[in-house]
């Protein structure tokens, strides 16, 4: 039986900040970005932006082409929650206003947990073919203003709708995994901005991607040259580059330039230009692919690899299915991202700043522009309202 991925959308802010503008507020070179970390832009969410109204944007699009009342569960992958106890999914459960015979949960490792989710997907659908579950991975990837990562920030979020006969890719059973109790990246409860180790969480990246490829060879006993194309995890662009290269030399392959540039180059525009999206940026890695690649695709085989500091990771692969282009989005994606609006570095500020008024009560000014948007908090309690999407 067949279990995959069957429709497929991201959405990210109404707002960029240009690493240009960036570079030129900080007196630094913009190659440091453009050519350095694979960078050209960040998307900034707006304060009435949170991970629940972004995964409502990714998901809405999906939901109007299903019969929205056949989603029999919600996993939410953030590590961008709103609240300790209460899942994102359920917020966003009542905001798409979804049937009340639904499960509802949201997973949280690093940048990892997107890939748990969907992993989770195809076991329940594997286990009974008649579910419909909407994995979310959505993330508001924040840093300390003049930290080493605030030129990596960005956010976005992806919404997979995962089933039976999938029709865009088959997840095919059989990964390589590889957990390690270290501190490259974390944020304690009390900070709203990541703390992170970046020269640490590259070595432990490239690492854990050898030892998942090992166990994956070993529980799959498929090899290097059975895979098309592969999606990494993507902090930053350079990142995909360094994990192919790793892996390149670790099976001794022999690439020529333009076969090694076909193989990860087209996962990578979305992100370059979107930046960090923690748990949403490999399954955005998939979609850049979907969207920039020139030839059809079918039956090919396509690789994931999933890092999370802290850390967990996985390596698996999936088969693209016959005439998956029919239900792709891609002209949205790209109008989307080409309409967003530039900020200035003082309009960044703004919005930065007045994201971190978690307040018992506030009310937030209308600055997303999507069908919805995080209206205030009233006694401690979130509130959300659906608008009229700007024409």
């Amino acid at each position: 039986m067949k279990i995959g991925i069957d429709l497929l959308h991201f959405a990210t802010a109404d707002y960029y900040l240009g690493l240009d503008t960036f570079a030129t507020e900080k007196h630094l070179d913009v190659d440091k970005f453009y050519i350095g970390i694979g960078q050209e832009k960040m998307s900034i969410s707006p304060p009435d932006e949170d991970v629940v109204t972004l995964a409502a944007k990714a998901a809405a699009p999906i939901l109007d082409q299903i019969d929205a009342n056949e989603i029999s569960a919600i996993l939410f992958a953030t590590e961008t929650g709103v609240d300790q106890s209460k899942s994102a999914g359920v917020f966003l459960h009542g905001l798409l206003n979804l049937s009340k015979h639904c499960r509802v949960i949201e997973f949280k490792h690093a940048c990892y947990a997107g890939a748990a989710a969907l992993q989770m997907a195809t076991t329940m659908v594997r286990a009974n073919p008649k579910e419909k579950v909407l994995v979310i991975a959505a993330d508001i990837a924040k840093y300390d203003i003049d930290s080493s990562g605030e030129a990596t920030q960005g956010c976005g979020a992806v919404a997979m709708l995962v089933t039976a006969s999938p029709r865009i890719i088959m997840i095919e059973p059989g990964s390589g995994y590889f957990t390690d109790d270290v501190m490259d990246f974390w944020r304690p409860n009390q900070r709203t901005t990541a703390l992170v180790d970046g020269k640490y969480s590259t070595k432990v990246y490239l690492s854990s991607l050898k030892q998942t490829w090992d166990h994956f060879t070993e529980q799959t006993g498929r090899t290097f040259e059975d895979i098309d194309y592969f999606c990494y995890h993507i902090p930053f662009t350079k990142m995909a580059e360094k994990a192919h290269q790793t892996l390149v030399r670790k099976v001794g392959a022999t690439l020529t330039p333009a076969e090694f540039e076909a193989q990860t180059v087209p996962s990578q525009f979305y992100n370059r230009i979107v930046g960090n999206s923690y748990s949403a940026s490999l399954f955005m890695s998939f979609i850049s692919l979907l969207d920039h690649i020139e030839s059809n695709i079918e039956n090919k085989r396509i690789s994931f690899f999933s890092y999370g500091s802290g850390c967990v990771a996985e390596f698996f692969t999936g088969i693209m299915q016959p005439g998956y282009q029919s239900v792709l989005m891609t002209a949205e994606h790209k109008q989307k991202i080409a309409q967003r609006t530039a900020l200035t570095y003082a309009q960044y500020l703004e919005f930065y700043y007045q994201a971190e008024q978690l307040e018992e009560n506030i009310v937030y000014e209308p600055k997303n522009r999507g069908a919805y948007r995080l209206a205030g908090i009233e006694n401690y309690k979130r509130y959300y309202q659906k608008n009229k999407p700007e024409s």
